[in-house]
């Protein structure tokens, strides 16, 4: 058996990031999941020609997923922390980098690691999709 590429090892744990944010958010349904799996596959392409790029391939999965369910299904992840006002997504920082978090812009806190929103949402309503 081939041991695992590192390529294909930061795909697997984006995949996984992501999935699990999406399960804490309650919106893990199977169309979604495709979502997850599509993005995963453009940026296989994408760390081919960018090997240096794989350990920002979580970050950039993440917001492709969070573009295609604003293009589909409304914002996501919505803030957990602002508790008045229009409510609003969290975004990814860096925007190209490692480490990449979700982020209140409205009042610049980090909310939790990609990955890690399970801990933020707590299971409300603040982490499903809304137009």
């Amino acid at each position: 058996m081939d041991p695992v590429s590192p390529l294909e090892q930061a795909l697997h744990a984006a995949r996984a990031l992501v999935l699990a944010d999406l399960v804490a958010g309650e919106v893990a349904e199977a169309d979604v999941v495709s979502l997850v799996e599509d993005s995963v596959v453009q940026r296989r392409w994408w760390v081919q020609q960018w090997p240096d790029g794989a350990e920002y391939v979580a970050g950039l999965v993440a917001q492709d997923v969070q573009d295609a369910l604003l293009e589909r299904y409304g914002r996501w992840p919505l803030c957990p922390v602002c508790g008045s006002g229009d409510p609003h997504a969290l975004d990814v920082e860096p925007e190209l980098g490692p480490d990449p978090h979700w982020v209140c812009h409205k009042v610049g806190v980090k909310v939790a690691s990609v990955g890690s929103l399970a801990g933020s949402l707590g299971g409300s309503p603040g982490g499903t999709a809304s137009s």
